[in-house]
């Protein structure tokens, strides 16, 4: 088989496909409008999100029969086009989910220990004890919302803390052990000091929280957000803010980057965006919840198998 490899992947990926006697072109440098022209001669697309599997695109790749996307988010790729057409989809959110949780735990203890906030302060001969006290995770009621791979592994990274782990999945029923609980939307709206969302982004999750959200809390949250930035509008978290109803937010991921997850532009910032950078309310990082050296083998290694696996 031919395989198109269209962005910068582990090599994992290819020498394994290579040893099963595939070809591999990388095709990192490729144009959409370039690939369009010869992907009709590829029978396997790996990809992350460079290049967006749309019905246009797809249409052109008459002999695919399958997409490999190392990690969770397939939102680049009509699945409805592909299902239809028999082109098999892969992904491999377990590569990456043991990070995401840990990440996901790094940025709650900055924020409730001011870590940022200090660390700063100190290397400007700022000595200050009280200004920086912080709040300790143990005895917390967390909530999660959206229970899968991501979900999951947060809730048992969570064990040890002495909180109390409570999650709620529309489509996932039978799934509370001993590391969650397993409640209603009502009852994280009513309970839940702490709210992480692991979502994936559908049209169903675009703008998910927003004011009306946000609203249902009947206690004072922190939030985080390591799923898709678009699940989360950006004015709602700073509202919250403003009006104490969220004590602090931890952002991996933000409604303005672009779906390529390159930077985000520093001239004519949003003025909500701009909020969220002057704030020690609010702890930032560029999209790289699960982008550790071992996730990447990992979620190359986990798609790599299913791939092979599929079609030995």
């Amino acid at each position: 088989m031919k395989i198109a490899i269209l962005d910068k992947v582990h090599p994992l990926i290819e020498e394994q496909l290579v040893e099963k006697g595939w070809q591999c072109n990388n095709l990192f440098e490729a144009s959409r409008e370039e690939l369009k022209q010869t992907i009709h001669s590829y029978h396997g697309i790996v990809l992350r999100s460079r290049i967006k599997m749309d019905q246009d695109f797809l249409e052109k790749a008459k002999s695919l029969l399958f997409i490999g996307r190392p990690g969770a988010g397939l939102e680049n790729i009509d699945l409805d086009y592909c299902e239809a057409n028999g082109i098999k989809v892969f992904r491999s959110p377990e590569g990456n989910r043991d990070a995401l949780a840990e990440h996901a735990i790094g940025m709650l203890l900055s924020l409730f220990n001011k870590l940022k906030k200090a660390d700063t302060e100190v290397r400007k001969s700022i000595w200050v004890r009280e200004g920086n006290r912080g709040v300790e995770l143990m005895g917390k009621t967390i909530g999660i919302i959206g229970y899968g791979y991501m979900g999951k592994a947060f809730a048992q990274r969570l064990q040890g803390f002495g909180v109390q782990v409570i999650a709620y999945d529309k489509y996932l029923k039978g799934f509370g052990d001993k590391s969650v609980k397993e409640v209603s939307l009502q009852t994280i709206f009513e309970e839940a000091e702490v709210v992480s969302l692991h979502t994936p982004l559908t049209q169903e999750t675009i703008g998910l929280v927003n004011s009306s959200f946000l609203k249902e809390f009947k206690k004072p949250i922190y939030f985080i957000n390591t799923a898709r930035g678009q699940s989360v509008v950006t004015k709602a978290i700073v509202d919250g803010i403003k009006s104490q109803s969220i004590l602090g937010a931890c952002l991996d991921v933000s409604e303005y980057e672009s779906a390529t997850f390159t930077k985000l532009e520093t001239e004519n910032l949003p003025e909500e965006l701009a909020y969220l950078y002057d704030s020690d309310k609010v702890v930032l990082t560029p999209h790289i919840a699960g982008w550790t050296h071992e996730a990447k083998f990992k979620m190359a290694d986990y798609l790599v198998k299913k791939i092979v696996k599929e079609f030995s």
